[in-house]
């Protein structure tokens, strides 16, 4: 069991076990990224922070540019929930892909929620016109430019520079996860628990 196996690269296997939380605005490839960057580790899990505000099934409260305390406190809930299966997976031995949207001051707070080191944090930053292309070509009108541009400008004016932070704007998924495996075990250390 273990080892290398199939269709990875040279590095699958040779990278120490870690934490990597992936985050960025909606359709900045965080759920492909993730998923393509955990099947090239051995011993990997990815872990979907939305999965947790999915589980919510009454009284439910999403997310917007003015959000309500009920959506604030759920959010936070998620990401300790995140940060909790984060450390368990972590503690039996897994390199743990997370990915969520995670910005503002909420990404400081999730890297002290965390307990296990390392923990890599990577940002997925594209332009917010590459977003907006992404946007389109998955068919989904979850938000319009307005709004891409409102949340790109909390990514990149009110979010702590902590980790890597890459402009995948004209990068594929493929080659976003190459620079990760080059680059994160080196540069996107989160800082040590106090």
């Amino acid at each position: 069991m273990g080892g290398a196996g199939s269709g990875g690269t040279h590095v699958k296997g040779s990278l120490p076990q870690a934490v990597v939380l992936i985050t960025g605005i909606q359709a900045a490839g965080k759920s492909t990224v993730a998923q393509m960057l955990a099947e090239r580790l051995p011993r990997s899990v990815h872990v979907r922070g939305d999965l947790f505000r999915r589980m919510v099934v009454g009284g439910r409260e999403d997310m917007t540019l003015d959000p309500s305390p009920e959506a604030v406190r759920q959010l936070r809930l998620r990401h300790r929930l995140t940060a909790a299966v984060c450390d368990e997976y972590f503690r039996a031995g897994f390199t743990v892909v997370a990915q969520d949207v995670v910005l503002g001051d909420h990404l400081a707070d999730m890297v002290r929620m965390i307990r296990e080191r390392p923990l890599l944090v990577v940002v997925l930053a594209p332009r917010p016109e590459a977003i907006a292309a992404r946007e389109a070509a998955r068919g989904k009108d979850a938000y319009g430019r307005w709004t891409i541009d409102r949340l790109d400008r909390a990514l990149r004016t009110e979010t702590p520079r902590l980790g890597l932070w890459l402009d995948t704007s004209d990068q594929t998924p493929d080659e976003t996860v190459d620079e990760i495996l080059r680059r994160a075990w080196t540069e996107a250390a989160a800082p040590e628990r106090p």
